[in-house]
């Protein structure tokens, strides 16, 4: 059982992503090489990011995949989304944007209740638009450079600045608030591994030096997302 999923270790990257890489100019490629001064550094947390994500995470999230019905999983991976609409209202009241915090205001009530608690994405099917925010769009809203280009131990690909606001998402995140040490972790591991199972077949699209081409990914779909989808052409 797969599923396209939603950006582990944001995490591989969107299929959707991945898939734009395998068309980038090299002009693309070369911009993004100058991005990543720490190169050096940054390949050998890669590799063991990789590593650990090829001899524990992916089996793990195979296994997920392979005895979880497709209906729940899909209803899991909603309920997490569910909760992920907190911090995209969050971003979306701190850029200004009353139309898209609209949006993630009633996704969060028609989900949580006519959902059941966000198993089922009614939101969806009534027109009401999904958005992906981060407090690192939000900084890069406000005109705030990216910085290098930075692989952070167990988290994977990021930037100076997206590295940086992961701290205070974590304040719209329900794991913060949950003093049950038990089942704050297992609600987290849980998190962990239907997002890692819902980029399985992304990897498929992976060619060449993976390194680069999650660097490429990632840094296009992180210039895509701040721009809200207005990017230049390089065509």
């Amino acid at each position: 059982m797969r599923r396209i999923g939603a950006s582990v270790i944001e995490r591989v990257t969107q299929a959707c992503v991945c898939a734009s890489m395998l068309l980038a100019p090299v002009a693309a490629t070369q911009a993004a090489t100058e991005e990543d001064p720490w190169e050096a550094v940054n390949r050998p947390i890669f590799r063991f990011n990789d590593t650990l994500d090829t001899y524990a995470l992916k089996p793990l999230a195979k296994a997920y995949d392979a005895v979880t019905p497709q209906f729940l999983e899909d209803g899991i991976h909603n309920m997490f989304r569910n909760l992920g609409d907190v911090t995209n209202l969050a971003n979306n009241v701190l850029q200004l944007k009353p139309h898209a915090a609209g949006m993630d205001t009633a996704r969060l009530i028609v989900n949580t209740t006519f959902g059941v608690a966000g198993f089922f994405d009614v939101g969806t099917k009534m027109g009401l638009q999904r958005s992906d925010e981060d407090f690192g769009q939000t900084l890069g809203y406000w005109g705030v450079p990216s910085g290098p280009y930075v692989v952070i131990p167990l988290l994977g690909p990021s930037t100076v600045r997206d590295g940086v606001a992961k701290y205070p998402d974590t304040f719209t995140r329900p794991y913060r608030y949950v003093d049950h040490v038990p089942t704050r972790n297992s609600a987290f591991a849980l998190d962990v591994v239907d997002t890692r199972a819902s980029l399985l077949p992304a990897e498929k699209l992976i060619q060449g030096d993976k390194y680069i081409f999650i660097r490429n990914a990632y840094l296009q779909n992180r210039e895509f997302k701040v721009r809200d989808g207005e990017v230049e052409d390089d065509f």
